[in-house]
């Protein structure tokens, strides 16, 4: 006897969605493997799980997007990997940055890119400057990105601040510190999803996702896709957010 697939579009309460969701996009080689194709066959496939979800988070009316695309530490993979990686980038910014920008969507990119290949810095300027003014949902992409590097890259800039008399240290708090990271202005994420059953968080957003929900799907990223985005923001909302506190009347603490 087959079971029904819950609507999840159905069930989940517009009122109650995440402002921010973040995403480990996981499990692209082994989606390859398992098919006997190359890993970068995998990357490339993994392209249309993240279009879906692009799109299905504009649908929901999601404030802020993250996914995490190329770590500080891919750069110990394979050189062909790496370099098939960058070209991917490259080809899937010049791909979807017109129905980005038709979507009203702006696009942001959190780690050290100035340090990848010319071809990408220069599809990722263009893209950055075609969206810079768009008021939609703000879409991540997080390359050549590292949380500690980030944490570190703001402790140096509280620092100078300091150093040149525009900070005093008893200023320096959570909202200061906040201000200093990429994410700067966007509200942290409400919730985190890695794919591929791996059940860590590999330096991703460390300081951000303080109260983050985390949910992680068996599914290779390439297998990922719209019901699965959409299964994940419903047990989201079925969970009880206090944020150290404790539930009163009640009341669940999820973000209004």
């Amino acid at each position: 006897m087959s079971r029904t697939t819950p609507d999840y579009m159905q069930l989940i309460k517009k009122e109650k969605l995440p402002r921010h969701i973040a995403i480990i996009m996981d499990g692209n080689g082994r989606w390859a493997q398992k098919r006997l194709m190359p890993r970068t066959f995998g990357h490339r496939s993994g392209m249309n799980s993240l279009k879906q979800v692009v799109e299905t988070c504009c649908e929901l009316g999601i404030s802020c997007l993250t996914v995490f695309a190329f770590s500080t530490e891919n750069w110990k993979r394979p050189r062909d990997e790496v370099n098939y990686l960058m070209n991917l980038l490259v080809e899937y910014i010049n791909k979807e940055i017109e129905e980005l920008h038709k979507n009203g969507v702006r696009l942001q990119v959190l780690g050290d890119y100035r340090s990848l290949p010319e071809k990408s810095i220069k599809a990722i300027d263009l893209a950055l400057n075609k969206t810079a003014a768009n008021q939609g949902m703000v879409f991540n992409i997080a390359l050549n990105y590292g949380a500690r590097d980030e944490i570190i890259r703001a402790a140096r800039l509280l620092a100078k601040q300091v150093e040149e008399g525009l900070l005093a240290v008893e200023d320096i708090n959570e909202a200061a510190f906040s201000r200093a990271l990429y994410t700067s202005g966007l509200p942290d994420p409400d919730l985190l999803i890695r794919t591929a059953g791996e059940m860590r968080v590999s330096n991703f957003l460390l300081w951000q996702i303080a109260y983050a929900e985390f949910w992680f799907s068996p599914l290779l990223w390439p297998d990922f896709n719209k019901q699965e985005l959409l299964r994940a923001i419903w047990e989201f909302q079925q969970r009880d957010r206090r944020f150290g506190g404790l539930k009163t009347n009640g009341q669940e603490g999820h973000h209004a």
